[in-house]
């Protein structure tokens, strides 16, 4: 061994023996220098008191011999617990390792010969360099790791919520993905086709969160095979909101359930968009987004017993109240193609009075006879109430 080698072996041993010294003035430089560290419990303070020793008893063996011990940057974090990364910050690891460098600078002085002082001083530098690398690929596998239990659980969340299960568990496990939303605030579930699939869903997933918080709403979203869904809550217009989602979806409608006063009544919504999606290509001019709403009849004709109801109590029976006079006003004039005078003349009344009572539909149902759209959802309402009522009067099914 050359007289070089000899020397910094030497340099080196000396460095062992002042490595207690070193952990004990790092713990007091925290204790002194960042307010955080005294709030953390005893536990944590050891484990970071731990990982601190481990450091620099790493240091010293990987200054000793660089190449033997290249991976030891990495291996010292090997002596804290998984919970670490959630007990302090990236941010307040880079704090405690400019506390612990900058102690061990303003420290070897003191503890060894002038002529090791500048040589340790360079290799801590370096050493330190890699440690920061190693810090940063700890929190990096850490966040990758809670992003997919985040992305199973939101997977589950949802699920929950299109299958009519939501209930209590799945409004803490929505707080832990970051729902701000209260009891009271309001939701809609919205169901399109996936996108292709060379789109990460997990990119998708985040880009919908941003753009949802950009716009005032939480959102939840999850791919389930070939369709994309999203709860989102606290806005009252959803629609407006969904109109700058669009570019995350697939080719195809995007069906935008009810609103719904919170998120454990989220699955009439979703049961709503869900039937409205399955329904949307019989309507191929519809909006895009689309309210589920807006699709009632073709819900209907596919088979969605909660639309058919929806029609025949909410368009049909306010018609057949009183004497009934606009349920005969509203037939005579889709059966006549949508002419005011051959209505007239069916019931022997003046045009004016027809006028009167189409405008008094559109005002209890919502829907203008002399709308092709609204005509062809109120004939669709008239054929269900008559199915579901045969008798007027009687309460409908």
């Amino acid at each position: 061994m050359t007289g070089t080698g000899k020397a910094h072996l030497a340099r080196a041993d000396r460095l062992q023996k002042a490595t207690g010294a070193l952990a004990t003035a790092a713990m007091a430089a925290m204790d002194d220098e960042l307010p955080w560290f005294g709030q953390l419990s005893a536990q944590d303070r050891s484990w970071i008191g731990l990982v601190a020793q481990s450091g620099i008893t790493a240091f010293v063996d990987w200054f000793r011999d660089p190449e033997a011990h290249s991976s030891m940057p990495t291996r010292m974090f090997g002596s804290a617990p998984r919970e670490f990364t959630r007990v302090i910050s990236l941010h307040q690891t880079v704090e405690l390792l400019r506390t612990t460098i900058e102690m061990i600078e303003n420290t070897i002085g003191d503890l060894l010969p002038e002529d090791d002082v500048p040589v340790v001083r360079e290799a801590m530098q370096r050493y330190a360099r890699e440690v920061a690398f190693a810090a940063a690929t700890v929190y990096a596998q850490a966040a990758e790791m809670r992003g997919a239990w985040d992305a199973r659980l939101e997977a589950l969340v949802v699920d929950s919520v299109i299958r009519g299960e939501a209930d209590e568990s799945v409004r803490s496990r929505a707080s832990a993905l970051g729902w701000t939303g209260t009891a009271n605030s309001e939701v809609a579930v919205v169901v399109g086709r996936a996108p292709s699939s060379d789109t990460g869903g997990t990119n998708v997933a985040d880009a919908v969160r941003h753009v949802a918080r950009e716009s005032g709403a939480d959102a939840l979203c999850a791919m389930q095979g070939d369709r994309l869904v999203v709860v989102l809550g606290g806005t009252s217009k959803p629609v407006e909101t969904v109109q700058r989602l669009t570019d995350f979806f697939g080719p195809g409608p995007i069906v935008v359930g009810p609103v719904v006063p919170d998120l454990m009544a989220a699955v009439t919504s979703a049961r709503a968009a869900v039937a409205g999606l399955r329904a949307a290509p019989a309507w191929p001019a519809a909006p895009r987004p689309v309210q589920a709403d807006e699709l009632l009849p073709e819900r209907s004709l596919s088979g969605d017993g909660h639309a058919r109801r929806q029609l025949a109590s909410d368009v049909y029976g306010p018609l057949t109240l009183g004497d009934g006079v606009l349920l005969d006003t509203v037939s005579t004039y889709l059966d006549s193609g949508g002419s005011i005078e051959a209505t007239a003349r069916a019931l022997f009344i003046h045009p004016n009075t027809v006028r009167y009572r189409l405008k008094r539909v559109g005002d209890l149902t919502g829907y203008s006879p002399a709308s092709p759209r609204d005509a062809f959802t109120l004939r669709v309402a008239l054929t269900l109430g008559r199915l579901l009522n045969p008798d007027p009067g009687s309460s409908i099914l």
